[in-house]
């Protein structure tokens, strides 16, 4: 939870909330609980965000830029109500096609998708567990790609925040378990 979530503020690369530093101290201990013998692999995006988020892991993380959360272009930084006034005609459209709304200057959820093609090679030919600190737009396409969910749906996938989703590959695609940790 960034100080952005607090305020209903859009992208931006804002520092942790008090409760989003509570929540990465609870993600450490509960990785700590999961521990094996098998080492884990931590990935970031570059922002301030989940990186301090990934600082108490014992892992070192890797960032990448391709993890970002989506650009949200001239309307980052603002609320959802400041977007719907000083434009209104891209509240709507945003509202009409989630998918594939771009922002002004910035991106939409099929740019997403397409950025994150790189990353699904990476992940699927990884041979240990990824534990990725992300965005809810990122990990959105994440788990819509390893849960095979069509894409339109990828907008309205529940993310919620101070939660550990583990996927786990199996003959069929992937088993959920769900972690909402206390922070």
């Amino acid at each position: 939870e960034s100080l952005f979530n607090v305020e209903d503020r859009i992208g931006g690369d804002s520092e942790l909330s008090p409760r989003g530093h509570a929540f990465a101290r609870s993600l450490a201990a509960f990785m700590q609980t999961r521990r094996t013998e098998e080492p884990i692999t931590v990935w970031t995006s570059a922002l301030k965000r989940t990186i301090q988020t990934a600082q108490y892991l014992r892992e070192e993380p890797i960032s990448n830029r391709a993890l970002d959360e989506i650009d949200a272009g001239v309307c980052d930084g603002l609320t959802y109500s400041e977007v719907r006034r000083r434009h209104p005609e891209e509240f709507a459209a945003r509202s009409k096609d989630k998918l594939n709304y771009r922002y002004p200057r910035g991106e939409s959820y099929a740019d997403v998708i397409q950025r994150l093609d790189p990353v699904i090679i990476e992940i699927e030919r990884h041979e240990r567990p990824i534990l990725i600190v992300g965005h809810q737009g990122v990990l959105r396409a994440l788990y819509a790609y390893l849960m095979d969910t069509p894409p339109r749906e990828c907008p309205h996938l529940p993310m919620p925040l101070h939660t550990v989703l583990e996927l786990t590959p199996n003959a069929y695609g992937c088993t959920e378990r769900r972690f909402p940790l206390a922070c």
